[in-house]
């Protein structure tokens, strides 16, 4: 796929309902399961200026990330994915059978996205929409 051709895949989501986000006062946690490479949620809302910790849980036998942004960082880890994260706030790696979690607080509402760029993940449907509200 072409850069180009790349981020048009991006910003063509489609929109779903939102789901999977559980509030507690002052966080959430989204819980993510990971099967045959898809996650177990499209889509999820969350509140603006709460902390939000994504728990991706791995059920398959090979490595995933998770990787939550705007569409210009996911198109830059689609490009060329680093082998590893965890340094920064809504980045992660997830080894085959492992749970793993970041914690991100989104300061404006908006469309956000949450993806695996590991090779072919994406393109195999390993992505979804964050919805900021608030």
């Amino acid at each position: 796929m072409t850069p180009r051709g790349a981020a048009v895949a991006l910003l063509a989501l489609p929109l779903l309902p939102a789901c999977g986000s559980a509030q507690a006062r002052g966080a959430t946690r989204v819980v993510l399961d990971v099967e045959w490479s898809t996650f177990s949620e499209s889509a999820v809302t969350v509140r603006r200026g709460v902390p939000v910790t994504f728990v991706v849980r791995n059920g398959d036998p090979i490595d995933h990330e998770l990787i939550v942004g705007d569409a210009a960082l996911q198109l830059r880890h689609e490009r060329g994915t680093e082998p590893a994260h965890g340094d920064r706030p809504g980045e992660v790696t997830v080894p085959a059978g492992a749970t793993a979690e970041t914690t991100v607080t989104f300061e404006r509402p908006g469309t956000l996205y949450f993806a695996c760029h590991l090779p072919g993940h994406y393109a195999y449907g390993m992505r979804g929409l964050v919805s900021v509200v608030g």
